[in-house]
């Protein structure tokens, strides 16, 4: 009998890697649908529009951008989850919904770490701080000294949003305190920074460098260690008096768990050809996201959960865990 169940198991095994390796081998038989757990318009969006058209050429079938945004990415990011795991599906899942809202959230409809097959690392979204004009601090070391005796107030996209946690990290490394004023968006944030109701945001790049040339705003450092392809001029708060600071948003193109491997390794390869593009790296860079030419698939599940445990160690820190 244990000899009978061994044959079976093994049977079944062969049977599922061939009809894996034929199911790879037809793929794509049907356009692919990418999902974007944000809603039109914004920078994630923008860039998988751009990236779209170019997949679709490589596999010879359309690529379909469709949006799902709503809690936190969190609902997108469980549709890709969720779907057949045969490659015709993908989701877009960033920072927010696989580092950040682990820890800030009492349950998710999705397992970060089980319910998801890492594809492509294809983006870093960087962010400036920037502080109201009339504000007497031009610097990092300013606003440390600043807010020694002061009372600063920051704006935030909402809690758990990635200029809610940057301003938790510089606090926590500075030992600064500041006063978190959540806004329903970013823009509504930036507004009240340029009219002064609230006095310092970490910002994305693409609505601050406007403000920041213009004269409307004060930039006083980035929030990467790499600078700005379009704004070179800004410096990393790294070298600016916050030495080892570092925070992006991120996103990857991801299956759900069970995507045949074959799949799996032929669209890590076309993103990462298709990433490397000049043209695409241009249209990239003008949305304020820095394109990246993604590590090997070994290193993706290691990145994602290096970000987990930091970032909810912040979350944490914060006394934002389980709150939401």
């Amino acid at each position: 009998m244990l000899s009978f169940i061994r044959c079976t198991v093994v049977a079944l095994t062969w049977i599922a890697v061939g009809f894996h390796a034929a199911l790879a081998q037809d793929y794509p038989a049907r356009p692919v649908t990418l999902i974007v757990p944000w809603a039109t318009g914004g920078a994630v969006d923008t860039v998988a529009r751009v990236v779209a058209p170019k997949l679709s050429e490589r596999l010879g079938k359309p690529v379909i951008v469709e949006n799902r945004p709503g809690g936190g990415s969190t609902i997108g990011s469980a549709a890709g989850a969720k779907a057949a795991p045969d490659g015709y599906t993908l989701g877009i899942p960033g920072s927010g919904s696989l580092a950040i809202s682990p820890t800030m959230y009492k349950s998710l409809p999705y397992d970060p770490v089980k319910d998801f097959a890492p594809m492509a690392l294809i983006g870093r979204v960087p962010f400036v701080l920037i502080v109201n004009k009339d504000l007497p601090i031009k610097s990092v070391p300013e606003l440390v000294a600043y807010a020694k005796t002061n009372k600063l107030n920051y704006g935030s996209g909402g809690a758990g949003s990635p200029h809610h946690l940057y301003a938790e990290l510089l606090k926590s490394m500075t030992g600064i305190e500041m006063t978190h004023i959540p806004y329903k968006g970013s823009n509504d944030a930036i507004k009240d920074v340029v009219a002064g109701h609230v006095q310092i945001m970490f910002s994305d790049t693409a609505p601050a460098i406007p403000l920041i040339r213009a004269g409307t705003v004060r930039v006083l450092g980035l929030s990467t260690n790499v600078r700005l392809v379009n704004a070179p001029e800004i410096v990393p708060l790294s070298n600016l008096g916050v030495p080892g600071f570092e925070a992006a948003g991120w996103f990857m193109v991801a299956g759900s768990a069970g995507t045949p491997k074959p799949i799996v390794e032929r669209l890590h390869a076309e993103f990462k050809t298709i990433l490397g593009l000049p043209d695409v790296q241009e249209l990239i860079n003008r949305t304020g996201v820095v394109p990246i030419v993604t590590p090997p698939l070994d290193e993706l599940a290691r990145f994602v959960e290096t970000e987990r445990l930091r970032w909810g160690k912040v979350v944490q820190q914060a006394g934002l865990a389980g709150s939401l």
